[in-house]
């Protein structure tokens, strides 16, 4: 193992011992390489790589300290390292979003509040029928943030935020080839939100599912029954 992972993994067994825990301040850095067994310069290196990853933060003239290790503040490092995809993994990417955002918007089905589900309605009111591409991305992406943030998981929510980078580059490319993109998607908004206020998980899963293209477009759709095109809860 080279020296500077040997010294993170040392502090890293620190903290996960709960010898140091969120919001410590570590002990000077003679003190804690002498303490480790470490070389100061080794220490320094690796102080550096985790405060990189938002486990350590240091703050010049007061010293280093553990941050909350709350973990959307941990999983800033993924949406950093998703920022260099390839552009042949993109679909990954979607397949991944695919399992988690109607895992999340099941789960907001029955924590939700009514007045984030009126926040919600006026967003999509306010979006109106003929929005350009880009204005629609962006709304989709507000409108699935507010949902997955009202899941209760905080995991799963700075997951699917991380993974918002390459799949808006998606989204946009679906909504400029595909024929009635924009209104669909419009259209599995509002059935979204109608399966919220039904607080109907499964409806909801099921829609959401559909949004993100799981189930296909022509034909393979499997409309969820309560909430079919034409009933009352689509049309809401």
């Amino acid at each position: 193992m080279a020296v500077t992972d040997e010294a993170i993994e040392k502090i890293k067994g620190m903290i996960v011992s709960g010898a140091l825990r969120p919001g410590d301040r570590l002990p000077k850095e003679s003190e804690l390489a002498a303490d480790l067994g470490l070389s100061r310069n080794s220490l320094r290196e690796a102080v550096r790589a985790l405060s990189l990853i938002r486990i350590l933060d240091v703050r010049q003239g007061d010293g280093t300290y553990v941050t909350s290790l709350d973990p959307q503040l941990l999983l800033e490092a993924l949406s950093f390292v998703v920022d260099f995809h390839r552009d042949d993994t993109v679909l990954e990417f979607l397949a991944v979003r695919r399992i988690l955002e109607p895992a999340a918007t099941a789960l907001a089905s029955t924590r939700i509040s009514d007045a984030e589900l009126d926040r919600l309605q006026e967003q999509l009111d306010a979006l109106g029928q003929e929005p350009s591409v880009e204005e629609l991305v962006a709304c989709d992406l507000e409108f699935h943030r507010g949902i997955v943030q009202t899941s209760g998981n905080s995991v799963l929510c700075s997951l699917l935020d991380g993974l918002s980078g390459p799949t808006t580059r998606a989204r946009v490319w679906r909504g400029l080839t595909q024929e009635d993109a924009v209104s669909r998607t419009l259209h599995e908004h509002r059935a979204i939100l109608a399966a919220l206020r039904d607080r109907d998980a499964e409806a909801a899963r099921s829609w959401a599912t559909v949004q993100s293209g799981g189930r296909g477009r022509r034909g393979g759709v499997a409309w969820p029954g309560a909430h079919r095109p034409g009933r009352r809860g689509a049309d809401r």
